[in-house]
C-alpha cells in the first residue's frame, strides 16, 4: 500500500511537471501575424515593438510596390495557411487574396481601412495621407487587441507611440508645404490623392490609371496640352515603376520628371522597417517642396 501511495504521488508531479511543460509550451508559441503589403507590415511591427511572443511576416516582397495586378504564389498560400491574424488594407487593394482567406475560417482578418470614409472613386491608397495611416494604425492595434487580449493594453500604447510620431510628421509636412504658392503636381498613377488633399494640393493630371497600364496616344496627347496650359513643372513618377510617358512629358513640355515614393517598398528587417514609412514621407516632402518652389 505504501508503494502505491508513492506512485501516485510521484504520477502526481509527473502529470503535473508535463502539463507545466506543455503550457509553457503554448505560452512560448508566438502569435503569427500576416501582413498583405509593405504598408501594412510597417503599421503592424510598431503596433506590436518589444511585445514579447508576437511574429509578424510580411507577404510579399518588399520590392513589390502596390498590390493592383499580384498573384498568389504557393509560398503565400502556405504563409496564410500558417498565420493565424491577417493584417490588410482592405478598400479593395488585396482582392486577390480573398478566395485563400475563405479557406482558412479561424483566420482573424483585420481591415485597416475600415470605418474610413474612401473618396476619389473608392481609391484605396489611403495610408498615403499621414491622418490614413494613424486611423489603420489605431485600427491594426484594435484587431490585434481583440485577437490577442493579454497583450491589448501594450498594443494599445505602442499605437499612441507611433501616432505622436506620425502627428509630429504631419505637423512637419503642413508646415513646409502650406506657404508655396505653386500647388499644381501631376502623377504616375492615382496614388496620392488623399496626400494631396491632406495638404493642400492639386493634382491636375493622372500620367497611367493603373501602374503598368500605360495611356493612349491621345491621353497622353491631352495630358501634354494640360500641362503646357497650366504651367504645372512638378511632374512625379514612382520608383518602383518605369517612368516612359513621363519622361515623354517631360521632352515636350520642358517639367521635370521626379520620384514620389507611395511607401510600398523598403527593408525588411524589423528595426529599420519601423520608421520607412516616416523617413519615405520625408524624402517625399524634400522633393515636393523642390519642386513647387522652382
Amino acid at each position: 500500500m505504501q508503494t502505491s501511495g508513492k506512485l501516485t504521488v510521484g504520477m502526481l508531479l509527473l502529470f503535473h511537471l508535463v502539463g507545466t511543460t506543455l503550457g509553457a509550451a503554448q505560452e512560448a508559441r508566438p502569435l503569427k501575424v500576416l501582413c498583405s503589403f509593405y504598408p501594412m507590415y510597417v503599421m503592424a511591427l510598431n503596433v506590436v515593438h518589444g511585445i514579447p511572443g508576437v511574429a509578424v511576416e510580411c507577404m510579399t516582397e518588399s520590392s513589390i510596390g502596390c498590390l493592383h495586378d499580384y498573384q498568389l504564389a504557393p509560398a503565400d498560400l502556405k504563409a496564410i495557411a500558417a498565420a493565424e491574424v491577417f493584417i490588410a488594407n482592405g478598400a479593395g487593394m488585396e482582392t486577390f487574396v480573398e478566395k485563400a482567406l475563405r479557406q482558412s475560417p479561424k483566420l482573424k482578418i483585420i481591415e485597416a481601412s475600415k470605418g474610413i470614409q474612401l473618396e476619389f472613386n473608392n481609391n484605396p491608397h489611403v495610408w498615403l495621407s499621414v491622418g490614413g495611416a494613424i486611423a489603420e494604425t489605431r485600427s491594426i492595434a484594435a484587431g490585434l487587441a481583440a485577437a490577442d487580449p493579454p497583450h491589448a493594453v501594450a498594443y494599445s500604447a505602442n499605437a499612441e507611440v507611433y501616432i505622436t510620431r506620425l502627428e509630429s510628421l504631419r505637423h512637419e509636412i503642413r508646415a513646409e508645404l502650406d506657404g508655396l504658392k505653386h500647388r499644381d503636381i501631376i502623377t504616375f498613377h492615382e496614388a496620392f490623392p488623399y496626400f494631396a488633399a491632406e495638404f493642400h494640393l492639386r493634382v491636375a493630371a493622372v500620367i497611367e490609371r493603373e501602374p503598368g497600364s500605360e495611356p493612349s496616344a491621345g491621353e497622353l496627347a491631352q495630358t501634354i496640352q494640360r500641362v503646357r496650359a497650366t504651367g504645372v513643372k512638378a511632374i512625379f513618377a514612382e520608383p518602383q515603376y518605369p517612368a516612359k510617358c513621363a519622361e515623354i512629358i517631360q521632352r515636350e513640355t520642358g517639367a521635370v520628371v521626379r520620384a514620389l515614393d507611395p511607401a510600398v517598398t523598403g527593408p525588411r528587417d524589423p528595426d529599420l522597417a519601423r520608421g520607412s514609412y516616416i523617413a519615405t514621407m520625408r524624402q517625399n516632402l524634400k522633393v515636393l517642396a523642390r519642386a513647387l518652389r522652382e
